[in-house]
């Protein structure tokens, strides 16, 4: 599995500028569909249960056709630049992060737009009650950030931080099995906690703002992009490769010596058995 881990940052690393932007686009699009098909499950049932149980599918959907999110990309990319690979260099990760955001902003900004002309039949009327849902969210999560001040801003790069927790490990956990529907549980699971506990995914968030200011949420790009885009892309950085990537790097590729572990001597005319296989560096 953590071999699997490099070689999709490698992978990505190298991925032309046409494919990653082709996939990050798409992969915005799909999440920002689901975000839209949750919220409107939960504004609709009245329970937000329901939306969190059913919004991973649009995660796995673009998880299974090979599309990128920024998330998975910050957690990945750098495994490939730590396990020095040939040819990896910082700004080739940091040339892949870049991209990936803009094709996942112009996903995601195109489903806003769709889903607005939707809610207020092309702007012709107020916005429905699923529209004024989300033009709320976006207030919230921004304004309300705003007026706790320094403890508003930590408690958003922390929602961050934790999100990406949960998304990688969605990512990683599909790359312990080869079915269909191994990869879909591994996904659903951590991606429902992260969504119900209502932690900041940079992606979604790339759907939900502009989607609320089009929808007459009362708040400004200034303060979706201080309140909450800017430092939720920096709390998944954080969160993806800290607890997910480096920790399953650290202990399964460069693992640790075992103390006081015995080595059996080997039969004589045969070669000496390793004291652990995978030991040290992979």
């Amino acid at each position: 599995m953590a071999i699997k881990m490099i070689d999709a940052g490698e992978a990505k690393v190298f991925m032309s500028t046409r494919d990653t932007l082709i996939r990050a686009y798409m992969a915005g699009a799909i999440l920002s569909l689901a975000a839209a098909f949750a919220v409107t499950v939960s504004v609709q049932t009245g329970e937000p249960i329901i939306g969190a149980i059913l919004f991973p599918v649009g995660f796995c959907m673009l998880y299974l056709l090979g599309f990128d999110l920024l998330t998975g990309v910050f957690t990945l990319a750098p495994l490939a630049l730590i396990d020095k690979r040939p040819g990896v260099r910082l700004r080739s990760v940091l040339r892949n992060w870049g991209l990936v955001f803009v094709g996942n902003f112009a996903g995601a900004l195109t489903v806003a737009l769709m889903m607005a002309i939707i809610f207020t039949f092309a702007f012709t009327v107020d916005p429905n009650e699923v529209g004024q849902a989300i033009g709320n969210i976006g207030e919230g999560r921004t304004v309300g950030y705003a007026d706790h001040g320094a403890a508003g801003m930590l408690t958003l790069f922390i929602r961050g931080v934790l999100c990406n927790w949960m998304v990688s490990t969605g990512v990683v956990g599909a790359m312990m099995s080869n079915s269909v529907t191994g990869k879909v549980l591994a996904m659903w699971m951590p991606i429902l906690v992260f969504f119900y506990m209502g932690f900041e995914h940079s992606v979604v968030n790339m759907y939900l703002f502009p989607s609320g200011l089009m929808l007459g949420g009362d708040f400004s790009i200034m303060d979706y992009l201080v309140w909450n885009e800017i430092p939720t892309v920096i709390g998944n950085l954080v969160g993806g490769l800290t607890f997910v990537g480096l920790t399953v790097y650290v202990t399964h590729v460069r693992t640790g010596s075992r103390k006081g572990y015995p080595v059996s001597p080997a039969p004589q005319g045969s070669a000496s058995v390793p004291e652990k296989v995978g030991a040290g560096r992979s």
